[in-house]
């Protein structure tokens, strides 16, 4: 016997309460997941907010209190230079009393030259690792990346009678040539892994438009700038505040670098306290300025890096 329009069962229409529910719930979970990215967010610029200040407040404690006079700095050593205890007696101290001119143009010129060549280096052995398949290719691959693994300073010896041979003691050049050989194997591994994102394309192009290789080399460069930028920061750090091979290798008067210089001025000027800051802040303020001038080439240089 068929079911009449009253025995039927009701069935639950899909456009009432339950729709405006679900859609509730779908509108609920969408806020849900838009706030949890935003605290989130906040809450990782917060921890890296915190630890910026932890960072640079020795930085910053130093600089202030070094522009400071002798009595403000011990009766006020956390507060920023006012009118009243602002004073430059210990930079006048270090320009008077140590040739820290002659150590920073040191420095300047170590600097310079080893990021110059390292990058330079670095590049052109890259790009003949990456571009040309040959008998041991991958033996010097890992060769240079063993490089990266053993501190150079092992073979501190070595290094200094190979200096003596070469009648480069107490010169720039020692220290240039060290610092080169050890930026190198770090750059060649960094550089790698951006001309091997280089389109062979544009690389068969110029060899089809007559190219030579070193025309080549010149086209694929800008291509990788972000990776230069990065071998560049990478070697400047190091090298502007290394103290072990200045010390060794040219510690003479006229060669020391501001490190080296900072370094032997403490030594004679452990009472002056004013002197003593303002000397760690000419060491440590420029390379902060150079980082903080190239910091976005170095970021992006390591995100492309990875990402790609």
């Amino acid at each position: 016997m068929g079911l009449t329009s009253i025995d039927r069962p009701e069935i639950p229409s899909s456009s009432g309460n339950g729709a405006s529910d679900n859609g509730r719930e779908t509108r609920k979970r969408r806020m849900l997941a838009i706030k949890k990215p935003r605290f989130s967010a906040w809450g990782i610029h917060f921890v890296l907010l915190a630890y910026a200040a932890i960072a640079l407040g020795p930085i910053l404690l130093i600089v202030f209190n070094s522009l400071k006079s002798r009595r403000a700095l011990f009766d006020s050593a956390f507060s920023v230079p006012t009118p009243g205890t602002f004073d430059l007696v210990g930079y006048r101290t270090v320009f008077e009393q140590a040739n820290f001119e002659r150590y920073f143009l040191n420095s300047f010129i170590v600097t310079v030259a080893s990021v110059l060549l390292v990058v330079l280096l670095s590049a052109m052995a890259a790009h003949a690792l990456v571009e040309y398949k040959f008998p041991g290719n991958t033996f010097l691959t890992i060769y240079m990346a063993i490089g990266i693994m053993i501190p150079i300073r092992l073979g501190t010896v070595s290094l200094l009678d190979f200096i003596v041979d070469l009648k480069l003691v107490n010169t720039l050049w020692a220290l240039i040539l060290v610092y080169t050989a050890m930026g190198i194997p770090l750059g060649i591994f960094l550089l790698s892994q951006f001309f091997r994102q280089v389109p062979g394309d544009i690389k068969a192009a110029a060899r089809i438009d007559g190219a030579n290789e070193y025309r080549i080399f010149g086209l694929v460069i800008p291509l990788v700038r972000p990776g230069l930028g990065a071998v560049a920061v990478f070697t400047m750090l190091p090298v502007w505040n290394d103290l072990w091979f200045p010390l060794i290798l040219a510690p003479e008067e006229s060669k020391r670098t501001v490190t080296l210089g900072a370094q032997q001025f403490l030594g004679q000027f452990a009472s002056d306290w004013n002197a003593v800051l303002a000397a760690l802040t000419l060491a440590m303020v420029p390379v902060l300025i150079l980082y903080v001038i190239f910091s976005r080439q170095f970021l992006r240089g390591l995100t492309e890096g990875a990402v790609k």
